[in-house]
């Protein structure tokens, strides 16, 4: 039988709410975003797994080769993982919906879930990600909610990598927005604002 299991933080939220998963960047853990997303959505149930791989000791979701080049064999691994993972907390939570946000590494898990699994979440944050090939079409994206933060100098994740990534959303007919700020690969006020706002009608 395949792990399905991370080391996380997890609260439990009130019945018939979101289950609202949160993935740290490369050398965070499940601390990273835990209490922004507690003040964010306080009734959801929050979860936020520590990525399983270990990259000269800082914690990622996936394996790479160099900066920008992933392995991509490890990253369908991890894919199917946490896609497996979502789908048994989002049952044992009964969660009304499933929501996610991820930072860089983090950002890049969750998108290539939404890619490979375009129903699993009905909405995703994604700040500042980097998906560096071409995703393959799917229509269980049609309608979900999906907001990518970035930064306009971003040298991890340059502008226009992210602009064919919001793209290819487009293109499934997913509702996708994007929140651009002027500096690199940092997290700015008005990124917050925006996923404030995104996640408006889960609260």
């Amino acid at each position: 039988m395949t792990d399905t299991s991370y080391v996380h933080r997890l609260k439990a939220g009130a019945s018939g709410k979101p289950i609202f998963f949160t993935f740290h960047g490369t050398g965070g853990d499940e601390n990273q975003f835990f209490d922004f997303a507690v003040r964010l959505l306080p009734d959801a149930t929050i979860v936020s797994p520590r990525g399983d791989v270990s990259e000269y000791g800082a914690a990622r979701f996936f394996r790479r080769t160099g900066e920008g080049v992933y392995d991509m064999a490890d990253l369908a691994r991890a894919t199917e993982k946490m896609a497996a993972y979502v789908s048994e907390l989002a049952a044992q939570y009964g969660a009304s919906q499933v929501l996610g946000l991820g930072f860089s590494n983090g950002a890049n898990i969750l998108a290539n879930v939404l890619i490979e699994h375009g129903d699993l979440f009905d909405a995703a944050v994604l700040m500042h990600p980097l998906i560096p090939f071409q995703p393959k079409d799917n229509a269980r994206l049609e309608g979900r909610r999906v907001l990518i933060t970035a930064g306009e100098r971003d040298p991890i994740a340059p502008s226009p990598v992210t602009k064919a990534l919001a793209g290819y959303f487009a293109r499934q007919d997913a509702e996708v927005t994007v929140e651009w700020h002027p500096g690199g690969h940092d997290i700015r006020p008005n990124e917050i604002e925006a996923i404030s706002k995104f996640l408006v009608p889960y609260a």
